[in-house]
């Protein structure tokens, strides 16, 4: 069985990092540094890593840990625009365009009004689509913890989408 190397099991992993350190510092190029630093420090220490076990959890930790090592105080993160397809046709009407695009910027300002936990657990399932064993490995919690607090996380979004929503403070 051959080996794998640490150039086949990173580089694939090369955009999911960047868009997930790009949540994080809400800077292009403070993300760049990080993923820099990030495969840096992960081919310093791949000698280290057990092959078998899960590399994207591993590479994701060393990325998250890396920013919160290089802060003092954490910044609030942006929602990155994304490509989201109509859901009631192939060829969405001009209205639906408006409405997808206020419903973004409504999910993205919330997502940068919750604390850092929360936002990161709802990122790492909804965005990166992790398992909540990915979850656990990357956060360094355990797979109960990753339950409680995404319900949570999913509440306060909620909760805030809905203050929005409704024009509360700070609403639209």
């Amino acid at each position: 069985m051959p080996v794998a190397t640490f150039e086949e099991l990173a580089l694939p992993l090369f955009d999911q990092l960047y868009n997930f350190a790009h949540w994080l510092t809400q800077d292009a190029t403070e993300a760049e540094d990080l993923v820099q630093e990030t495969y840096t420090k992960a081919l310093r220490g791949f000698s280290g890593f057990q092959l078998g076990t899960n590399f994207r959890a591993w590479i994701f930790r060393i990325l998250r840990n890396t920013f919160l090592t290089s802060r003092t105080g954490l910044k609030s993160t942006a929602f990155e625009d994304q490509e989201i397809e109509a859901v009631a046709s192939t060829n969405p009407t001009p209205e639906a365009l408006l409405i997808q695009q206020a419903d973004r910027e409504m999910v993205q300002q919330a997502l940068t009004e919750m604390a850092v936990p929360f936002r990161e657990i709802l990122l790492l399932c909804e965005v990166e689509e992790m398992s909540y064993e990915e979850i656990a490995q990357v956060l360094a919690i355990p797979i109960g913890t990753v339950m409680s607090r995404l319900y949570r996380a999913r509440r306060a979004l909620r909760s805030l989408l809905v203050q929005k929503f409704k024009g509360g403070p700070n609403g639209v």
